[in-house]
């Protein structure tokens, strides 16, 4: 142990001498447009994923303490052995009534949900093709699942991605999987070039759209309504997957969804799915509800995207650079991932919470400040939170 210890102490001196180590912050209250950090006070969030306000929306709390109260803390086992609790069915049937699919299947998280789907779709003689920028679950699914051929193309470029479905034309099954919003771009997936391309080639389409669910298109179905794009069918979307810990309430978990032979065979399958409890009652109460308290105001989408052009503009007032997006994600590249840090830090000290991201998270050079909008902020919010960015801009 003295050897592994000496090295990570090493790692960790070096993290904090380079300026990029990474401090876990202390909430003592719920997560809210303004919450309190028990090192700084009270806070302006700007970096959660809370992007219709409804991780403490009175509606969804108390429905997940009424699923507390009548279910319990959950099966103390998994699914197929204990069985289901109804409440995880009518989530699972309202998420696929929602995003317009034939089923869905829940899982402890989105993380989950990637794995238990990429390793079990593909067999030996498959292939899986991949957008380099996904998120970390979907590359690392795609490591485990060393059956299939794995390859990946350019950042959404989709002559890249038919010359890569041309050099796997042999497989039996492709799978296409890209991100719905890319997390620290902002930037959107081509779904109609790229729903376009996997029919040419015969290929399954999987779109992981966890920071577009809530967030793009009129009623915040995601990257597939905000382009029109049908969530199944020829030139569609064959399979999503998705979390509840964002737009979603907020808590955790994740999900599958797509035709129903899909779902009925991860059922019998996915191992994250087969060895892992269900989600907590309290959990799967509380993310049907902000689900219904999404399809019952949609205003609140609207007031989403009032809020990211409002603070957009302010920005671009006072000389930032915004990567321009049509999500409720407002990246300020920066460079330097100790500069960032820097900044974030500063930021903090006039109570506006905005986190700096660098390598490895984001490439070296790449470094910066990602702001996110929630539908919950106020118009005094953004002002405050645009005061401080001046500051720091003069300091």
């Amino acid at each position: 142990m003295s050897t592994l210890s000496n090295r990570l102490r090493r790692t960790l001196d070096e993290l904090r001498d380079a300026g990029t180590y990474k401090h876990l912050r202390h909430l003592t209250a719920p997560m809210a447009p303004a919450t309190h950090l028990d090192e700084v006070g009270e806070v302006l969030v700007f970096c959660s994923n809370n992007y219709l306000g409804l991780a403490n929306h009175p509606e969804v709390v108390e429905a997940g303490i009424a699923g507390l109260k009548k279910y319990g803390a959950g099966t103390a086992s998994v699914r197929f052995i204990c069985g289901t609790f109804d409440c995880h069915l009518e989530l699972e049937e309202r998420i696929a009534r929602f995003l317009g699919t034939e089923a869905a299947l829940t899982y402890v998280s989105c993380w989950n949900a990637n794995e238990g789907l990429l390793t079990n779709l593909v067999q030996e003689g498959d292939a899986i093709v991949s957008d380099e920028l996904n998120h970390a679950s979907i590359i690392d699914a795609t490591r485990l699942a060393r059956q299939a051929t794995r390859k990946v193309f350019a950042h959404s470029d989709i002559d890249a991605l038919r010359t890569v479905l041309q050099e796997v034309d042999q497989a039996a099954v492709k799978l296409v999987v890209t991100d719905g919003v890319f997390s620290m771009e902002g930037d959107v997936a081509k779904l109609p070039e790229l729903a376009a391309v996997c029919r040419e080639h015969g290929a399954t389409f999987v779109v992981d759209d966890s920071h577009g669910t809530g967030v793009l298109g009129e009623h915040g179905r995601g990257v597939h309504e905000h382009f029109g794009v049908p969530a199944a069918g020829p030139g569609g979307v064959d399979v999503f997957t998705g979390t509840l810990g964002k737009a979603l309430g907020g808590a955790a978990g994740g999900y599958v969804a797509g035709p129903r032979e899909v779902i009925d065979y991860l059922i019998q399958r996915s191992r994250p799915q087969l060895f892992s409890n269900a989600l907590p009652p309290t959990v799967a109460c509380s993310a049907a509800k902000a689900l219904e308290v999404l399809q019952r105001e949609p205003g609140r989408v609207a007031r989403l995207h009032q809020n990211v052009a409002k603070m957009r503009g302010g920005l671009q007032n006072l000389g930032y650079e915004v990567l321009d997006s049509p999500t409720a994600i407002l990246p300020i590249i920066v460079g330097d991932t100790a500069e960032a840090i820097r900044l974030s830090g500063e930021l903090l000290k006039k109570g506006v919470f905005v986190i700096g991201f660098g390598f490895p998270v984001v490439p070296e050079g790449a470094a910066r400040l990602r702001i996110q909008m929630s539908a919950a902020h106020t118009d005094e919010h953004i002002e405050r939170a645009l005061q401080a960015f001046e500051e720091i801009k003069a300091s």
